[in-house]
C-alpha cells in the first residue's frame, strides 16, 4: 500500500482493495479462506506472512496428509530412543552415555540454480541454524548432490558454485564435511538438487524447543541485522515451476556470513549452557514470519512486536519486507525478564546485535506494530500449523508399465574377459562412479578433531565429545532412476543402501531424516511418485526399526512440464561404541581373505551400466530385501566391533566391479578375485543386486566369520584374497591398482577446472 500505511483498521474500513495474492503465490480459494479467519481482508504484512507461510515449502499443503505415515508407522523399538520426533527444527535420538544427537537434512535446490555459490552455502547456513536451534553443538555435514550431464555447459556453471559455496560456509564454520554423494543425469539439467545435512551433540538433558511459553516473556531478535536479501527466497522460489528465467530472480537469494553464523554458534552455546531461554527457533524460510508465528502458535499463545525494533541493514525497507526477508544468521529468543539482562551481557561479550522485540502475551493474538500503528492481527496458528491441506489427485504414470518391460537385460552386453575389463574400466570412468576427490578435496573434512571416517569410505563417522569413544555414523544415498522405475522400491533402496553403509562402516543404525525431491505436486503423476517414495520409506523404517526423525520436501524441481526423477534421498544416522572399532572401505592388508555377503540376481534395471553404457532407463530395480538388509548389518555390526573384519563395503551403483575398485584403489593394494560359480560373469560383476557387502577379514578369522554370517543367515562365499599390484579376476582379466587409479581420478578436475 504505497503512500500510506495499510492498518488492521484501515483493512477493514476498505474490503474492496485488491492485494496481489496470486503474484505472491496464493490461489483464489486460499485468498478467500484468508479473507474467513480474519472477517475482513487482510493488511499488506498479513498477506505478505499468510503468502509465504502457507507456500508450499514452509506448509506442506500438499504432502502433509501423506508424512503422516511416518508418525503413524513409527517402529516399537524408537520409543526407547526417540526424544523429539516430527515437527521441531530437527529430531533428537538418544545415544547412550547421557548423551542426545540431533541431525537433520534439507534442500536447497532452487536457490543453488539460481545463485549457486550462495544457494549452497545458505542450505548449509540453514541446516546448521536448525542443529544449533535444538540446542546442540553442530559437529558435522553432509551433502547430497545432482547436476546434470558432467559435460553440460550448464553444469559446468552450477557445480563449481555450487561445491565453492558449501566448502566455502562450511569450512569457515569449522564444520568437517564428512560424506555425502554426488551424481549426473539428463533429469537434473536445469534443477539441479542441494541437500544439505547437519549433525549436532547435547546432553540429553539439555533440549531446547521452538516455542514461547509464560505471558510477560521477552522476544528477542538476535544475530545479523535484517536486510533486503532473500525476500520471498527460498519459500517463494520453492513454490513455483521453475523457467528459464529463472536466472534473473538474483534478489531472492539470500546472502550469507559464515563468520557471523560462527559468532552466533558460540554467544548460543553459552546462551543455553547458563539456561537462559525459555523458547528459540531461527530464522529461516519466510524469516520473522516464520520465526514470530510458529514460536506463539506453540506457546502460551500470543504475541506483540514492534517491528520498528528491528535492526536493519536497510532502512528503506517497508515492513511487508521486513517480514518476508530471509537473511541469514538470525535467531529469535523467548527470555524470561528477569534473565534478558545476561542474555543481552552474552550477546555483547561475542559482538552479537541483540534487540527485544516484542513480548508473550495470552491474547491468542499475534499482533505487530509499525511506527505506532497496528498493521498484523492474527490468530498464529492460522499463519503457522493451520494453512491449507490439499488431496491431490494421483495417477499411476502412463509410460510406467512401458518404461518397466523395457528390461535392461536385453541390452548388448560383454562376454570376453577384454570387454569385461572395459567395462570396468568405462564405469570407473564415469561421472557418477570416478573419484570425487575433486569436489570433496575442497571440504574441511578434519576441522574440529573429532572425524573419525570421511569420504570416500561408506559413511562418515564423528566422535560425539572429547570425554568418550562414543560415535555416531552418517550416511546419505538416493536414486533416480530406481525411483522413476517404482517409486516404492526406490525410496526403500534408498533407505536401505544408507542403512548398509552406516552398517559397513561399524555402526548401529538408529534412525534416519529425509529430503523428498519431485516435481510439481499439481501433476497427478508426480503425486503419485510421490506417496509410493513416502509408502516405502515408512514400511521400510518400520521393517528395519528405524524411525524418521524429520526431513523435506522439495516439491516443483522441474523446468515446464518436464519434472525430475523422483528422487528421495535418505540419511541414516548410527551408533558406534567405540569409534577405534569403524571400518573403512580399504583393502589396507595384503593375505586378507575377501568375502562377498548377499545374494547376487541378474537385476540390472535403472543400473550404472545401463546407464553409462546405453543410456538407458527400464526394467525393474533390484527387489528390495530389509530381512536380508537387517540381518547383514548385524554380521557388519557385530565384525567390526569383534574385529573380525579388517574392512567392508557394501555393493551397490556398479555393483561388485565398482566396489572392489574402490577397495582396491582405497588401499593401495590389489585382489586376486574367483567369481562366484553359477554365474554369468557379467552379471556377478555389474549386478546391482541390494542386501550385498564385501569383506576382507584376516586368514587366522576366516572361521569365526563364516560362524558368524551362518548364524545370521547370511549368504557368503570366500571369493579372493587381498594383496598385489593389480585387480586380477581370474579366468577373466587383470587391471594394475594405478590403472584403476588414473582411470577413476582425473575425470570431474578435467570438466571443471
Amino acid at each position: 500500500m504505497s503512500g500510506h500505511i495499510d492498518t488492521v483498521d484501515n483493512a477493514a474500513a476498505t474490503p474492496e482493495v485488491e492485494l496481489p495474492f496470486v503474484e505472491l503465490g496464493l490461489k483464489d480459494d486460499e485468498y478467500a479462506r484468508i479473507r474467513d479467519i480474519l472477517g475482513r481482508r487482510p493488511t499488506s504484512c498479513e498477506l505478505a506472512m499468510y503468502s509465504v507461510m502457507w507456500s508450499e515449502h514452509c506448509s506442506y499443503k500438499s504432502s502433509r496428509k501423506h508424512l503422516r505415515q511416518f508418525g503413524e508407522k513409527t517402529p516399537p523399538e524408537a520409543k526407547d530412543i526417540l526424544l523429539v520426533g516430527m515437527g521441531e527444527n530437527a529430531g533428537v535420538v538418544d545415544v547412550g552415555q547421557g548423551f542426545a544427537v540431533t541431525f537433520k537434512a534439507e534442500s536447497h535446490n532452487h536457490p543453488s540454480y539460481v545463485e549457486p555459490y550462495q544457494g549452497a552455502a545458505t542450505g548449509v547456513g540453514g541446516i546448521v541454524r536448525d542443529i544449533l536451534t535444538m540446542g546442540a553443538r553442530p559437529i558435522g555435514v553432509m551433502d547430497s548432490l545432482r547436476f546434470g550431464p558432467a559435460d553440460a555447459p550448464d553444469t559446468r556453471r552450477v557445480l563449481p558454485g555450487v561445491v565453492a559455496g558449501i566448502g566455502g560456509y562450511g569450512n569457515c564454520l569449522g564444520l568437517p564435511n564428512v560424506g555425502g554423494e554426488v551424481a549426473f543425469d539428463e533429469t537434473y539439467l536445469g534443477n539441479p538438487l542441494v541437500n544439505a545435512l547437519c549433525v549436532g551433540v547435547m546432553r540429553t538433558d539439555g533440549i531446547k524447543l521452538a516455542t514461547a511459553p509464560g505471558p510477560g516473556n521477552k522476544v528477542i531478535l538476535f544475530g545479523a541485522r535484517t536486510g533486503g536479501d532473500g525476500i520471498g527466497g527460498a519459500s517463494v522460489l520453492a513454490s513455483a515451476t521453475f523457467e528459464a528465467e529463472g536466472e534473473r530472480k538474483r534478489p531472492a537469494v539470500q546472502v550469507g556470513d559464515p563468520f557471523a553464523e560462527k559468532v552466533l554458534i558460540e554467544c548460543c552455546l553459552e546462551i543455553f549452557a547458563e539456561d537462559l531461554v525459555a523458547g528459540i527457533q531461527d530464522l529461516g524460510a519466510a524469516g520473522l514470519s516464520c520465526a514470530t508465528s510458529e514460536l506463539a502458535s506453540a506457546g502460551t499463545g500470543g504475541m506483540r512486536v514492534v517491528l520498528d525494533t528491528v535492526p536493519l541493514r536497510d532502512p528503506t525497507l517497508a515492513p511487508e519486507e521486513i517480514l518476508m526477508s530471509e537473511s541469514q544468521e538470525r535467531m529469535c529468543a523467548v527470555v524470561e525478564p528477569a534473565k534478558v539482562q545476561r542474555f543481552m551481557e552474552i550477546c555483547a561479550k561475542w559482538d552479537v546485535t541483540a534487540t527485544v522485540i516484542g513480548e508473550v502475551t495470552d491474547t491468542n493474538r499475534l499482533q505487530i506494530i509499525w511506527r505506532d500503528e497496528l498493521v498484523v492481527d492474527v490468530p498464529p496458528r492460522t499463519v503457522a500449523h493451520e494453512g491449507p491441506v490439499y488431496d491431490r489427485p494421483i495417477a499411476r504414470p502412463a509410460d510406467l508399465d512401458a518404461i518397466n518391460a523395457d528390461d535392461a537385460s536385453a541390452l548388448p552386453r560383454p562376454s570376453s574377459g577384454n570387454e569385461l575389463r572395459e567395462t570396468l574400466l568405462r564405469l570407473a570412468g564415469s561421472a557418477n562412479l570416478a573419484d570425487k576427490s575433486w569436489i570433496t578435496d575442497q571440504y574441511d573434512r578434519y576441522v574440529l578433531g573429532s572425524t573419525a571416517l570421511a569420504m570416500p569410505d561408506d559413511a562418515g563417522v564423528l566422535r560425539v565429545d572429547d570425554s568418550t569413544d562414543l560415535g555416531v555414523a552418517l550416511a546419505l544415498d538416493g536414486n533416480g532412476r530406481y525411483a522413476r522405475l517404482d517409486p516404492y522400491a526406490g525410496a526403500q533402496l534408498a533407505l536401505a543402501e544408507a542403512y548398509r553403509n552406516v552398517a559397513a562402516a561399524g555402526a548401529r543404525p538408529l534412525a534416519i531424516t529425509d529430503c523428498l525431491n519431485f516435481g510439481s505436486p499439481e501433476d497427478p503423476e508426480v503425486m503419485w511418485q510421490f506417496t509410493e517414495a513416502i509408502r516405502g520409506i515408512a514400511d521400510g523404517c518400520l521393517a528395519l526399526g528405524v524411525p524418521v526423525t524429520g526431513g523435506n520436501v522439495s516439491f516443483y524441481n522441474q523446468t515446464g512440464s518436464t519434472p525430475i526423477n523422483p528422487t528421495p534421498v535418505v540419511g541414516v544416522l548410527g551408533v558406534i561404541d567405540d569409534v577405534a572399532h569403524r571400518r573403512s572401505i580399504a583393502f589396507d592388508s595384503d593375505d586378507a581373505v575377501v568375502y562377498l555377503l548377499g545374494e547376487t540376481r541378474e537385476e540390472l534395471g535403472g543400473s550404472e551400466w545401463a546407464h553409462v553404457v546405453h543410456s538407458h532407463l527400464g526394467g525393474r530395480p533390484p527387489r528390495v530385501d530389509l530381512d536380508a538388509e537387517r540381518a547383514l548389518a548385524n554380521v557388519l555390526v557385530t565384525g567390526a566391533a569383534s574385529g573380525l573384519i579388517g574392512a567392508a563395503h557394501d555393493l551397490s551403483d556398479g555393483g561388485l566391479a565398482q566396489a572392489l575398485v574402490e577397495s582396491c584403489a582405497r588401499g593401495g593394494r590389489g585382489a586376486r578375485i574367483s567369481l562366484p560359480d553359477g554365474l554369468d560373469p557379467f552379471v556377478a560383476l555389474f549386478s546391482e543386486s541390494s542386501a550385498r557387502a564385501i569383506v576382507a577379514v584376516a586368514a587366522a578369522d576366516t572361521a569365526a566369520f563364516e560362524s558368524l554370517a551362518t548364524d545370521n543367515g547370511v549368504p557368503m562365499s570366500r571369493i579372493g584374497v587381498t594383496g598385489g599390484e593389480s585387480l586380477d579376476v581370474g579366468g577373466q582379466f587383470s587391471v594394475g591398482v594405478e590403472e584403476l587409479r588414473l582411470a577413476s581420478s582425473a575425470v570431474l578436475s578435467e570438466l571443471f577446472d
